[in-house]
């Protein structure tokens, strides 16, 4: 036969879910993509100098 159990251990019960779905959802939250890194400078503004040059 199943036993009763005390108020103070079904809202302890219910605090630790509580405290569970709250760090589950910050935890979702915060995951996403991550941000793009920055181009390099030299490497992008070199390219299209260069071939503006050849063109002229």
């Amino acid at each position: 036969m199943l036993q009763r159990t005390r108020p103070i251990e079904r809202y302890a019960r219910g605090f630790i879910a509580a405290l569970a779905a709250v760090a589950a959802l910050v935890l979702a939250a915060n995951a996403g993509p991550a941000k793009a890194a920055a181009p390099d400078a030299d490497s992008g503004t070199t390219a299209p100098a260069a071939a503006e040059a050849a063109e002229r």
